[in-house]
């Protein structure tokens, strides 16, 4: 370790050149949190993985792919059966799809425990 390098993570250092994170970078990569209950993963239809690729095909979309991130983990219970993290590029698609989600919070990035369900990773 070299002391005259400064010990602060270098991801740190990208997301805050000026010590701060700026409010039109923080709103570009919020994700909303999406419950689905049992009764929502009984339509194929409700996984965007399925749904929405072939929303993006049919319309003539696919080049919107880069823009959208969802992630999925398992919910709690009968209420939150999954819990999909999408950013708003993915939101305003699923809404155009005619998608009703349940919007449960909106969060900086996905939580550390869900997975890539469609779409590009979360990068700062």
């Amino acid at each position: 370790m070299d002391p005259m390098k400064p010990s602060h993570d270098a991801t740190e250092e990208k997301t805050r050149p000026s010590g701060h994170i700026s409010e039109s970078s923080v709103g570009a990569l919020n994700y909303t949190v999406i419950a689905q209950d049992a009764a929502e993963l009984q339509d194929i239809q409700n996984a965007p993985a399925v749904s929405m690729a072939r929303f993006l095909v049919e319309h003539g979309r696919m080049g919107l792919l880069p823009t959208i991130s969802i992630y999925s983990e398992r919910g709690t219970d009968r209420g939150n059966v999954r819990l999909l993290y999408m950013n708003a590029a993915a939101l305003r698609i699923w809404k155009e799809m005619g998608m009703h989600p349940t919007e449960i919070g909106v969060q900086h990035r996905p939580a550390r425990t869900a997975e890539l369900a469609f779409g590009m990773p979360y990068s700062e």
